[in-house]
């Protein structure tokens, strides 16, 4: 059977990244949103957004079909916010939290809709000064949605510690690989999810919380995965913001290849074990904690097992979606994470070889984010 009979011509991709907009002399977070707005209309249009902070730029990919289209897209983008920034001496930045600015110091982007997020949720609204990475996968019912999200839950911790890229907040190593994950954790209705028999029960759910004004609309739930409340997809939020544009794409690629995978296995009438979402959390606190070079927990095997040999599962569980898909080498491409190291830890040994300056790291985290992007690794204040 052919591949696209195989995978009913679905698994398009749809990617969400938050950068930092960083000046170029002080390395702080700047207020520069509304410029970059202006000026990126021409090239970007409605493909950049605002944030709740000033000092964030949200952008999206359109629809993509395959791998390559994001991998395009996700260039021209980090291209051509680096140019916007650079006009006005600023940089952009890839990473879950900036090393050291203060959030009390932040503008507010005076958007009603985020103005109404501030009064309902105050400091903790304020202080969710972090970046992360969002995916989309396509998937056309919603009832299949609903069963590939209850059984991708299990995988996010996984997917968590490939992407960290926070390990500093207000200037101090946390101690975590991922803060960001902390930081968020204040927010209602984040985490891991619980698992729903069906996508009608789903929306009971979401009608009783919007009856109740708990929220207005779907989006203000903000779990780690959710069934999109408009899109035809299901969208995994647990990542980190990855600081180097290679470790993104192997990351998405993986993302996508669950899950088809999942879906592959949902066909044969075959699912992955549910397990409660509290367990899944203990794993979701590793994966903060340690990252790559901690263990997990097999829930199948009731044991501790070295996050090498899981990641080396996970690659072989995708291998038939990967092999459909076309991203066999994408995904194996992970395996690159644990060699060169997650940017938390590379900005941990940034910030150990220059006498604890996080400073040293932003410059880092420049250079990082435009790595192999188009343009020579310089900061605004070097190109002048």
């Amino acid at each position: 059977m052919k591949p696209s009979n195989l995978l009913d011509g679905q698994f398009t991709l749809g990617v969400e990244e938050e950068f930092q907009i960083i000046d170029g002399q002080s390395h702080e977070l700047r207020s520069y949103i509304s410029k970059m707005m202006d000026d990126g209309k021409t090239v970007l249009r409605e493909r950049v957004r605002t944030e709740l902070h000033q000092s964030v730029v949200e952008v999206g990919t359109g629809i993509c079909k395959n791998i390559h289209e994001v991998r395009a897209e996700l260039t021209e983008m980090r291209l051509e916010l680096d140019r916007l920034a650079r006009k006005g001496g600023m940089n952009i930045v890839a990473a879950g939290t900036h090393p050291f600015s203060d959030w009390k110091s932040q503008e507010i982007t005076p958007n009603p809709r985020y103005q109404v997020i501030v009064e309902d949720l105050q400091d903790i609204a304020r202080g969710n000064l972090i970046f992360g990475l969002h995916v989309h996968v396509g998937i056309k019912d919603k009832q299949t949605a609903i069963a590939l999200a209850n059984q991708i839950r299990y995988f996010l911790p996984h997917l968590l510690a490939l992407s960290t890229s926070s390990p500093f907040w207000l200037g101090r190593a946390t101690g975590q690989q991922s803060t960001r994950t902390l930081i968020f954790k204040r927010f209602p209705r984040t985490g891991i999810p619980p698992t729903f028999e069906s996508y009608s029960q789903f929306m009971e759910y979401v009608d009783l919380l919007i009856r109740t004004n708990c929220i207005d609309n779907g989006k203000k739930i903000w779990w780690d995965v959710r069934v999109h409340h408009l899109f035809d997809t299901v969208e995994i939020r647990i990542c980190d913001m990855p600081t180097n544009l290679e470790q993104e794409i192997s990351i998405v690629s993986l993302i996508q290849a669950l899950v088809a995978q999942l879906y592959l296995m949902l066909r044969r009438n075959q699912s992955w074990r549910h397990y409660m979402s509290p367990l899944i959390e203990e794993n979701k606190w590793r994966a903060s904690r340690y990252g790559i070079r901690g263990k997990l927990i097999d829930f199948g095997q009731q044991q501790e097992r070295p996050y090498t040999e899981l990641l080396e599962e996970m690659i072989a569980f995708v291998s038939e979606a990967s092999d459909l898909l076309g991203t066999s080498e994408q995904v194996a491409s992970v395996r690159k994470i644990l060699e060169q190291g997650t940017s938390a830890e590379r900005q941990l040994e940034v910030f150990k070889n220059n006498n604890n300056d996080p400073r040293a790291v932003v410059r880092w985290l420049v250079e990082e984010t435009m790595r192999g992007v188009g343009t020579p690794p310089a900061s605004a204040s070097q190109a002048g």
